[in-house]
C-alpha cells in the first residue's frame, strides 16, 4: 500500500481542500459564507503553486447547488462537493436533500457551523453578533434523515483523514450523499505539516457480485418461460445498458421501463423496448435495479408468475415500508449480475429454443412498432391545434434530439416519455426524487461534466418556479455551460387541478374553479431568462414550437442558455 498523503498546510481548511482534490473531487459547488472563505483561500492557492484542487463553481442559491452537484455527478460517474452557509444554508438545500437521497448518487455536502469559541479567544472566533444567533442544538440533525452518514469536525480530527472517510461512504454502494459540518474556529485553525490517508487509500468496495446458485435459478427460469418480461431501473452506470440488451436479445424478452426511474435503462428504439406497459401476462417477471418496479393492481405479475429481482439492495431498505413480493431477490452490482445471466443463459439455450426466441422478439418488435406509429401519429394530428397541445411539444422535442443530446427530465413521466426514442447510454436522466425543481441545476452539472454535449431540460412551469431557475442560469452564463430549458407553461398545477378533480368528482373546488390551482398571472420566463443572461423566447403557436426549438438549441451551441416557453392550455380550464 502506497503511503499516505503528507502536506504542510497553512490550516485546516486547506487540508480539507487537499483531500478532496486526492479524493478524486474536481468540482465544488460553492455558496459563501462568513465561515467558508477557507475553501477560496485553499483553491486560489492550490492554483497558484500549480497543485491540484476543485473548481470552485459558486453558486447563488444552495437548493440548485446541490441539484447541480448530482447532475454532475450522475453524468461525470464522480462524487462532488456542495457547501452551505450554516444551518440557514443547509435548509436552503429544501427538497434537494430529498433527491440526494433517493438518487443513489455520491455527493458530499458540506456546511460551515457558527463557531462558539468566545472572542479574542482563537483564530475564527465569535467576532460578530450573528454567530451567537446561528447556533443551534444539532445541525446535522437537519440532514440526517437523508444521508448516509454525518459528522462535525471536531479540533481533535484528523481534517484529511474525514475528508477521505466522507468520500469513502459516499463512493460506497449503494452510494448516496454524506454530511460534512465544519465549525468555524476549526477550519481556521493552524495546522503545519499533516498525514492522512486518501479515499482509495482506505478502501472503496466493490460491488457485490451475484451467488451463483441464484443466477442458476433465474437463468433457468429466464430459459424455461413461456413469456418473459424484464423491469428495467438500471442504467446509472451506462455499461448496463448494452449488457441488458445483449441478454433481453437472447432470450427474446421485452423490457418494460419501471413505474419510476432516472436513468436510460434501455435504448429507446430497440424493437424489443415496451416503454411502459403492464407485466400482468408475463409468466417470469425479470426486476433490474428498480425501486418501484409497478404500480401494485392488475398491471403487476399475476399470482403465479416467477418474480426475481436483481439490485445492489433488492430488499430496498430505504424505504420504510415495501409490500412488493419476490420469489428470489439477488443481491448484487446490476451489471455483474447482467453479465452473469448471460453466460448461464446462453450455455442453457438448446437449438430448439431458436425458433422460439425469434418468434418471440418478431412479436414484441411488432408490438413496438405499432405502438411507436400511434403516439406519432396522434400528436402529428395536434399541429394546427390552438393552445398547443402538450403532446404535440414533447413531439417535436423527441424528433430535435440526436445521439449528441443529453435530456434532464423533471416532467410527470407520462408527458415526454411516451415520445422519446433516445438510445445513446448516459443520455437521459429524471428527477430521481419527488421535489420539483430539480432540473436547471441538474442541467447545470451536466453540461459542466459533458461540455460536448447538448443538455437539454424538460419541465413544467410550476417545477420550474421551485427551482429557482435565474441562479442556474447565471451560473450557466458565468462558468460557460449554456443548456436548453423548455418550459410547459400550462399556469397549472396537476395536483391542485386534475388530481384535486379526481378526488373529488364535482366538488367544491371544481365549482369555484379549483382555487389554488393555477399559476395565473403568468411568468415571463422568456424575459426572465434574459434578465439573467440567456436567450428566451415564449411560443404561443404550434407551427413556431419546431423551429423556436432548433433557434434555443442553437444558441447553446454558441454558448449561450436558452429558455424556451411554450404556452399551453390550462388543465382542467376551457382557454
Amino acid at each position: 500500500m502506497a503511503d499516505e498523503i503528507e502536506i504542510d498546510a497553512r490550516d485546516v481548511g486547506e487540508a480539507l481542500v487537499a483531500a478532496m482534490a486526492e479524493g478524486g473531487i474536481d468540482h465544488l459547488f460553492f455558496s459563501s459564507g462568513t465561515e467558508l472563505g477557507f475553501y477560496q483561500e485553499a483553491i486560489a492557492k492550490a492554483r497558484a503553486l500549480g497543485r491540484p484542487a476543485p473548481r470552485l463553481i459558486t453558486m447563488t442559491h444552495e437548493y440548485v447547488g446541490l441539484n447541480a452537484a448530482l447532475g454532475y455527478a450522475a453524468v461525470a460517474g464522480k462524487p462532488a462537493v456542495t457547501s452551505a452557509h450554516v444551518d440557514v444554508g443547509t435548509q436552503h438545500h429544501g427538497g434537494a436533500l430529498h433527491t440526494a437521497w433517493r438518487s443513489g448518487l455520491p455527493v458530499i455536502m458540506t456546511a460551515g457551523a457558527p463557531p462558539t469559541a468566545a472572542p479574542g479567544t482563537v483564530r475564527g472566533g465569535r467576532d460578530s453578533a450573528h454567530f451567537w444567533t446561528q447556533q443551534t442544538y444539532d445541525q446535522n440533525g437537519i440532514v440526517r434523515q437523508f444521508t448516509k452518514w454525518d459528522h462535525r469536525l471536531e479540533s481533535q480530527d484528523n481534517p484529511g483523514l474525514i475528508v477521505s472517510r466522507a468520500i469513502q461512504v459516499a463512493r460506497s454502494e449503494p452510494c448516496g450523499p454524506v454530511y460534512l459540518s465544519l465549525p468555524r474556529e476549526v477550519v481556521y485553525a493552524p495546522l503545519g505539516k499533516t498525514r492522512f490517508a486518501t479515499a482509495a487509500q482506505l478502501g472503496i468496495p466493490r460491488p457485490a457480485a451475484p451467488d451463483p446458485d441464484g443466477v442458476a435459478e433465474i437463468a433457468e427460469r429466464l430459459v424455461r418461460a413461456r413469456n418473459p418480461m424484464i423491469v428495467a431501473g438500471s442504467g446509472r452506470n451506462p455499461a448496463e445498458v448494452p449488457a441488458l440488451v445483449e441478454l433481453a436479445e437472447l432470450v427474446g424478452a421485452p423490457v418494460v421501463q419501471c413505474a419510476w426511474h432516472s436513468y436510460l435503462s434501455f435504448p429507446m428504439n430497440h424493437p424489443l423496448y415496451q416503454a411502459k406497459r403492464s407485466v400482468a401476462d408475463a409468466d417470469m417477471v425479470l426486476v433490474v435495479e428498480a425501486d418501484v418496479p409497478w404500480v401494485p393492481g392488475p398491471n403487476g405479475p399475476g399470482r403465479d408468475a416467477y418474480v426475481a429481482v436483481v439490485g445492489i439492495d433488492p430488499a430496498k431498505h430505504r424505504i420504510p415500508t415495501y409490500e412488493f413480493a419476490a420469489d428470489i431477490r439477488l443481491a448484487s452490482d446490476p451489471l455483474s449480475a447482467l453479465r452473469a445471466l448471460t453466460a448461464v443463459v446462453r450455455a442453457r439455450l438448446g437449438g430448439d429454443d431458436a425458433a422460439r426466441v425469434a418468434e418471440r422478439a418478431r412479436r414484441w418488435g411488432e408490438a413496438s412498432a405499432a405502438r411507436v406509429a400511434k403516439v406519432d401519429a396522434e400528436a402529428r394530428a395536434l399541429e394546427g391545434k390552438h393552445p398547443i397541445d402538450p403532446r404535440f411539444v414533447s413531439w417535436q422535442i423527441a424528433r430535435m434530439l440526436d445521439d449528441n443530446a443529453l435530456v434532464i427530465d423533471d416532467t410527470t413521466h407520462d408527458k415526454i416519455f411516451p415520445y422519446l426514442r433516445v438510445a445513446r447510454p448516459g443520455s437521459y436522466f429524471h428527477n430521481p426524487g419527488s421535489a420539483g425543481g430539480w432540473a436547471p441545476g441538474a442541467a447545470l452539472g451536466a453540461k459542466l461534466a459533458a461540455s460536448e454535449r447538448d443538455v437539454i431540460a424538460l419541465t413544467g412551469d410550476g417545477f420550474y418556479m421551485y427551482a429557482t431557475p435565474t441562479a442556474a442560469l447565471w451560473a450557466a452564463v458565468r462558468y460557460g455551460a449554456p443548456y436548453l430549458t423548455v418550459v410547459y407553461q400550462n399556469r397549472s398545477y396537476t395536483t391542485s387541478t386534475v388530481t384535486v378533480a379526481n378526488s373529488y368528482p364535482n366538488g367544491y373546488a371544481a365549482k369555484l374553479d379549483f382555487d389554488g390551482g393555477y399559476l395565473d398571472p403568468a411568468v415571463d420566463f422568456a424575459k426572465e431568462a434574459e434578465a439573467a443572461g440567456a436567450y428566451g423566447e415564449t411560443v404561443r403557436d404550434a407551427a413556431e414550437v419546431g423551429p423556436a426549438l432548433r433557434r434555443g438549441l442553437e444558441q447553446t451551441r454558441a454558448g449561450k442558455p436558452a429558455v424556451i416557453a411554450v404556452w399551453l392550455a390550462r388543465l382542467m380550464h376551457e382557454d
